[in-house]
């Protein structure tokens, strides 16, 4: 098989007759660096979560078979180049840019308060720095899709994102916010793609949820949250704003490597009712 793409965090190869595998790795990264470390259990993870959603949600997607522990064949799609993130919590970047003026929301930002309805809040992908996109730019400037198209996968988005919300709410979680990805096959059907899990969702205990407070994470938060403390968070945004070279990340610590591991496999087994 040839290597197609060497990703963040999985490998795509060309697996013929119109199909992809998807070999999801133990890497990790965070605020679009691949970081030195990688995460036991990680990519099983992944790919198992994955298979679950593409089994549950009911929608059509690029799923054809999984080969355990950690493999995936897909059909080929055309990626449409956005992340369709969705936001049900004032939280993370959101809440930064609201802080900042850069979006404008009804009433005082309170961190992580319940947003109205879920926002659909979509990035680019495939830039160096995934970066929020309007509407005007992805259908009139750069024309990935038509305004059909787009109300589409805002409308699929929402639904997704509250359909996973509920299946999050009976395992005792709330799901803040997630982003989805999506492709035409050769008919120009859209699917769902890539894969859902806690490297695409930001999760929240729901017993321990507190308005105005920073949340505990059952996602890769927990990463990054680590990155912020060691320092690294500052001295990468200091990089980008000059123009320089992406800084050097840090090895993670043990304990953070044995927490993420433990984290992604409880949330794997509460999520769906399985043992890992």
């Amino acid at each position: 098989m040839q290597l197609i793409r060497k990703g963040k965090v999985k490998d795509v190869y060309d697996y013929g007759n119109s199909k992809l595998l998807f070999d999801f790795s133990n890497r990790v990264s965070a605020f679009d660096v691949i970081l030195p470390s990688e995460i036991p259990k990680k990519g099983e993870v992944l790919c198992r979560l994955g298979e679950f959603f593409f089994k549950t949600l009911d929608v059509p997607n690029h799923m054809l078979e999984v080969i355990r522990p950690n493999k995936m064949i897909v059909k080929k799609l055309d990626l449409i180049p956005i992340e369709c993130v969705v936001r049900g919590y004032l939280y993370g970047s959101l809440y930064e840019r609201v802080k900042n003026s850069e979006v404008k929301l009804d009433g005082e930002p309170i961190l992580a308060s319940k947003l109205p309805e879920p926002m659909f809040d979509p990035t680019t992908k495939f830039e160096e720095k995934d970066r929020p996109i309007t509407k005007d730019e992805i259908t009139n400037d750069k024309k990935w899709l038509t305004e059909e198209e787009y109300e589409w996968l805002k409308n699929k988005s929402i639904e997704l994102y509250k359909k996973i919300s509920q299946i999050a709410d009976k395992a005792g979680f709330i799901v803040a916010d997630i982003k989805f990805e999506f492709g035409k096959d050769g008919e120009g059907n859209i699917l769902l793609a890539d894969s859902i899990g806690p490297d695409e969702f930001r999760m929240w205990d729901k017993n321990k949820y507190e308005v105005g407070k920073s949340q505990e994470a059952f996602d890769k938060q927990l990463v990054r949250d680590w990155l912020i403390v060691a320092g690294y968070k500052n001295e990468l945004d200091k990089a980008r704003k000059e123009g320089k070279g992406i800084p050097k990340p840090p090895l993670l610590s043990d304990d953070i490597v044995r927490k993420v591991t433990e984290t992604y496999i409880y949330v794997f087994e509460k999520l769906t009712g399985e043992k890992f």
